[in-house]
């Protein structure tokens, strides 16, 4: 190997992280509460054998550093942290244990649970209760970070910007995505330059999706407890590095490449006009609660790091579920969250990012507050408020539930409108009313706030739960392969199997999940707000009815690109409906509905209507028997803007909707006397019949269908 320089000098605090000059390497680490650290540098050819360590010279505003001439990219290193062991103080530096720099920009290696990588000692894989220090070194066992060179060449990459009223959403695990398409070359599939191929990008553009929102690609680590049931956290939500692209999905290897490649991906996207918006979690890491092992923030300054029980500092205050929370009242944690946020945007050019469980970083005393600490650093931040901002609203901890609370920057995930499409749709419930809010942008939890409908996020299935075939085929969960007996996993899906449990050949029951699936995705698509897509329901994926897949790394995961009819039908029903949302002006209102004519129009922007033609009145919405409607969207009223802002004025459209087992008989709403409407969507039928129906005439609405009717007014005003 190259000779490893012997010689450290002060350096620099101001970059944090291992930052490269051309003749040299500056590293800088945060810890209040050390009193040394130290730098270990790693043999590159053996990974495991550690060939040199140096006491960091200077420690300036709590941060230590030193630079070292010489140093080249692909070097490896990490940390030790000295200082008192105290678990009842809330401090935990051991020596022994190789730590991750917060800062790395990539890691190579992965947590060996076969060496002794906990802070205190264990007996077998029982926690000692007085958490004794264990002074065996874990270095061989301990993934090394990386020094890079960040140089790529960006020319001609520029962000497509889509306005939030035009964005649709595709959610997608990178590895997932192209691991078995076999117009992915081998070598690529499960990768970042995977989904930056032709075939990859192909599927993209045909479906009409503005952005995808990748599931974490932050480095992470697997949960000893998945690996002792030999599986893997395939879904990332435990990480270990928030400025490292995962090295799994690297097609260039792990000493840097995975920086590259993911670069190269985003500039392909950008060049395809999609958008890349990162899944990232910083509400906890992969260090789990006091029993978990100690990989990094541990082991460099817990207090600051961690929020701590004041009654016990051995443990940690858990709103996550994970045992830990990342401690958003710590200056450092803070700084650690917006120095990433701004890498991510800055660096490697992403567009946006949805905070997983941002509940979380809201909570100052115990409690949400949508002007915490985090949430004014980012809308003042000249970079970060220009980006797609998306929480997920709430977490595990007391009141953890905050939809439509969040600042006036961020869009979220609306939960509310994935539960009463459900049961709308499947559990036959009454919730028509909420449904009006629903479809139309969910003005009750979004317009006091300053926000428009692009604040909400809809969705009907994400990565987490049933995947929309599974959810017309199981009315229970089956996570038996996750080896937990099937605890894990939500309960309350709103699903139905239609009379079998899973898979089955009865062609009646094939054609009604298929046509259930057309009424979820149409009546998406139609809603007012932000669209998200889960990747593979638009080809029928299946899970076998597993709706917490986050450790089957395998075929149960990974999309299916082999198609039969009814799956290649499917796929072309959903890029049908995203071209017609495209084409719809009236699909893509960035305001709230007034339900009144505006500016003349001949229509109202807004109009509900009763099977029998007539406008619902406050006794429909509240009447309990009530479950078949029609809605009307006037083409005519507050026109819409195009891609560059300008007002257009598109069709009228009328939808009605029957979750009902029975056929409706529609009558047309005499809106505006000779009206025609004419059929452009039927879910019972995917190729409607042509030709105009006069207003005050009767369609039929089959059993369990949605229908969409256009009256052309383009061009009227």
């Amino acid at each position: 190997m190259t000779e490893i320089p012997a010689q450290i000098r002060p350096g620099s605090s101001a970059l944090l992280g291992a930052t490269y000059d051309g003749h040299g390497v500056n590293f800088a680490v945060f810890s209040e509460h050390a009193t040394l650290i130290e730098l270990c540098l790693f043999d590159p050819a053996d990974p495991s054998r550690e060939v040199r360590r140096m006491d960091l010279p200077e420690k300036e505003k709590h941060v230590w550093h030193g630079r070292v001439a010489g140093l080249r990219p692909g070097t490896l290193y990490g940390f030790r942290g000295h200082g008192p062991y105290e678990p009842a103080t809330g401090l935990l530096f051991n020596p022994a244990k190789l730590l991750v720099d917060p800062y790395a920009r990539a890691i190579s290696g992965k947590v060996d649970f076969k060496y002794p990588v906990y802070g205190y000692q264990r007996i077998g894989d029982v926690p000692d209760e007085k958490m004794a220090l264990d002074p065996r070194d874990d270095a061989p066992g301990k993934p090394k970070c990386v020094v890079i060179d960040d140089r790529f060449d960006w020319a001609g990459d520029a962000r497509p910007n889509t306005p939030w009223h035009r964005t649709i959403i595709y959610e997608v695990h990178v590895k997932g995505f192209t691991r078995r398409n076999p117009d992915v070359p081998p070598e690529l599939r499960g990768t970042y330059a995977g989904l930056a191929t032709p075939a990859a990008i192909a599927h993209l553009r045909k479906l009409g999706v503005t952005a995808v929102e990748l599931m974490p690609i932050h480095e992470h680590s697997d949960e000893d407890s998945l690996v002792r049931r030999k599986l893997t956290n395939c879904w990332g939500y435990n990480t270990l590095g928030f400025f490292a692209p995962e090295q799994l999905y690297s097609s260039r290897g792990s000493t840097g490449g995975q920086v590259a490649d993911f670069k190269a991906m985003v500039k392909a996207l950008h060049r395809e006009g999609i958008e890349v918006i990162l899944d990232v979690v910083y509400n906890h890491t992969a260090e789990g609660n006091q029993w978990g092992p100690t990989l990094c923030f541990k082991g460099l300054d817990n207090r600051a790091y961690y929020r701590l029980s004041p009654e016990d500092p051995r443990h940690y205050v858990d709103f996550t579920g994970t045992g830990s929370s990342l401690n958003v009242l710590h200056p450092q944690a803070l700084k650690l969250i917006a120095d990433s946020m701004r890498y991510w945007a800055q660096e490697m050019h992403v567009d946006g990012f949805r905070v997983d469980l941002a509940t979380t970083l809201g909570r100052e005393a115990r409690d949400f507050n949508p002007r915490a600490a985090l949430f004014q650093i980012v809308h003042q931040d000249p970079v970060l408020s220009r980006l797609k901002l998306i929480a997920e609203p709430w977490d595990l901890g007391e009141g953890g539930y905050q939809v439509g609370n969040f600042p006036v920057l961020w869009a979220e995930w609306n939960g509310r409108y994935r539960d009463v499409v459900r049961r709308y749709w499947l559990a036959e419930q009454n919730s028509v009313a909420e449904l009006g809010y629903r479809l139309t942008g969910s003005s009750d939890l979004y317009e006091l706030s300053g926000r428009g409908s692009w604040a909400s996020i809809n969705y009907v299935i994400s990565h987490d739960g049933f995947t929309l075939h599974d959810l017309v085929s199981y009315s229970h969960k089956h996570n038996e392969a996750n080896g937990e007996e099937n605890r894990d996993g939500a309960n309350e899906n709103y699903s139905f199997n239609f009379g079998h449990e899973g898979e089955t050949e009865d062609p009646k029951i094939r054609a009604i999940r298929e046509q259930q699936k057309r009424n979820l995705l149409a009546t998406l698509l139609l809603s007012e707000g932000v669209p998200m897509l889960s990747a593979g329901d638009e080809m029928g994926k299946t899970q076998r009815g597993n709706n917490n897949a986050y450790c089957q790394d395998n075929e149960i995961s990974w999309l299916d690109w082999e198609l039969d009819d009814a799956r290649r039908a499917l796929l072309e029903f959903t890029a049908k409906m995203i071209r017609f949302r495209h084409d719809q002006p009236v699909l893509q209102r960035p305001q709230f509905f007034h339900g009144a004519h505006i500016w003349e129009s001949d229509f109202k922007d807004l109009a509900w209507f009763r099977p029998d033609g007539q406008e619902m009145s406050q006794e429909d919405w509240a009447n309990p028997q009530a479950r078949s409607l029609g809605f009307l969207l006037g083409g005519d009223a507050i026109p819409a803007l195009d891609e560059h802002g300008n007002r257009v004025v598109g069709d009228t459209l009328l939808v009605l909707m029957n979750p009902l087992v029975d056929a409706v008989d529609f009558t047309l709403p005499e809106v505006r006397w000779g009206v025609d409407w004419e059929i452009v969507i039927d879910t019972a039928n995917p190729e409607p019949l042509r030709g105009k129906t006069p207003a005050g005439e009767k369609v039929q609405l089959a059993s369990r269908a949605l229908m969409v009717l256009c009256h052309l007014t383009r061009g009227e005003v």
